[in-house]
């Protein structure tokens, strides 16, 4: 059973690395197909609904947050952060580099990094071409904060580890907070660093009067409800309160906030339906993966599979490194996944690392945690969307967003790693 493991994870993993097949079919046609292989069919199905079952929790978690962060940003809870940012920062360019970092941790918490790129980038790289700051800056803030913030439950990878391992995405999330604090300290200090660098390359004065013209000014969209700017923040905060208090299952929580984000900033009918359609699509891929990763991990798990494939990687881990998993996996995570997409990794390697943890008698929660803490290196790799966005929004070729960006990339999961291991979310 190990070998017919490893060659489902060979066989998946090479369908999505040379785009065969999507994330979500490939997810769904290959253990199904290895199962009939292997004469499992009159099982697959009780495996395939266990396995979906196990992650419907974080499926519907990440369908009503998402729905939720895209409504508050439709109704413009953010747009009085963006403005008093790009006041603030004025022609000062370490105010620049800061204010970057602090806008784009902010809208980071939609959990939407397209999102977070289209409006940090639209709305700073003109100040920086204005005062002939180098655009490059922007992408390293965007970098150092976004994938930092992007490890909340309703983030992409977070939720990925939680499924691969069926756990709670929430707890998977709350015991990596400090460690998130420390990313955003690295960050924030990079920001100061390179805006004082900046500031003596452009022999910037305090006080001194530019000619740089008016600061972009951010037209108001029809979605948006200033009025119920403070209403919406009370709600945000207390939605996060309730997660972090514990006061009802995640879900739920998001469920609630949903539909009182919807009664309150749309009240009418056909303004609801027009919210949720603008953002039913992206919402939609995300759950129908997380359910299709529930009938892959379902046949992997149930079949003897991941069982097999565990115990012939404890034979190659030395015993004595058994009980550093955690740490192993935080390594491991840096190049796997710059190398490899995150369905790829978190669906085909995390659940044999899960497991052969599990022999050590490592929580699989550490294992999960770990396992996001590469995500800024894989957030420059070729494999994904977001480098070529952040690229063409530059005007910047790959090859140099990636020599300029990577050592900081590299930095940010070495300080998370560490971070983890101080805090004891990885051991």
């Amino acid at each position: 059973m190990a070998w017919v493991g490893f060659a489902m994870v060979s066989v998946f993993m090479l369908l999505i690395l040379t785009r065969r097949l999507s994330a979500i079919v490939a997810l769904i046609l290959v253990p199904v197909a290895f199962g009939l292989g292997i004469g499992l069919g009159p099982q697959m199905g009780e495996m395939i609904m266990d396995g979906v079952l196990k992650v419907t929790p974080t499926a519907m978690m990440l369908m009503f947050a998402l729905l939720y962060f895209a409504v508050m940003f439709d109704a413009g809870l953010f747009e009085p952060a963006v403005k008093r940012i790009i006041r603030w920062v004025g022609d000062d360019p370490l105010r620049i580099t800061l204010g970057t970092a602090a806008l784009s941790a902010i809208i980071s918490l939609d959990g939407d990094g397209a999102t977070t790129v289209l409006v940090v980038v639209t709305s700073f790289l003109p100040v920086y071409l204005r005062l002939g700051l180098n655009p490059l800056i922007l992408a390293v803030m965007l970098l150092l904060t976004n994938t930092v913030m992007n490890i909340v439950p309703w983030g992409g990878p977070t939720a990925r580890a939680a499924s691969a391992l069926h756990l709670d995405a929430l707890d998977v999330f709350l015991g990596l907070i400090p460690t998130m604090v420390i990313g955003l300290v690295y960050a924030f200090a990079a920001a100061w660093w390179l805006g004082m660098r900046e500031r003596k390359r452009l022999g910037w004065v305090p006080g001194r009067a530019t000619d740089a013209g008016p600061l972009l000014v951010r037209e108001p969209k029809a979605s948006h409800r200033p009025r119920l700017f403070w209403v919406n923040l009370a709600l945000t905060l207390g939605l996060v309160v309730s997660m972090g208090a514990g006061l009802g299952p995640l879900p739920m929580l998001m469920m609630i906030g949903l539909a009182l984000a919807l009664v309150i900033n749309y009240p009418r009918l056909a303004e609801q339906r027009e919210r949720i359609a603008a953002h039913s699509e992206s919402v939609l891929s995300v759950v129908a993966l997380i359910f299709a990763a529930g009938a892959f991990t379902g046949i992997l798990t149930g079949s003897g599979m991941v069982d097999g494939m565990s115990q012939a990687l404890l034979r190659v881990v030395p015993e004595d490194a058994g009980p550093y998993m955690g740490f192993i996996t935080a390594l491991a995570s840096v190049p796997f996944t710059f190398f490899m997409s995150n369905d790829a990794f978190f669906f085909g390697i995390l659940p044999i690392l899960g497991a052969a943890a599990a022999e050590y008698g490592v929580d699989p929660i550490h294992i999960a945690r770990a396992s996001v803490l590469g995500l800024p290196v894989h957030a420059m790799s070729p494999l994904v969307a977001a480098p070529y966005l952040l690229a063409g929004l530059l005007k910047r070729d790959l090859g140099e967003l990636q020599r300029y960006c990577l050592g900081w990339a590299l930095g940010s999961s070495g300080v998370l790693i560490i971070g983890a291991l101080v805090t004891g979310a990885i051991i």
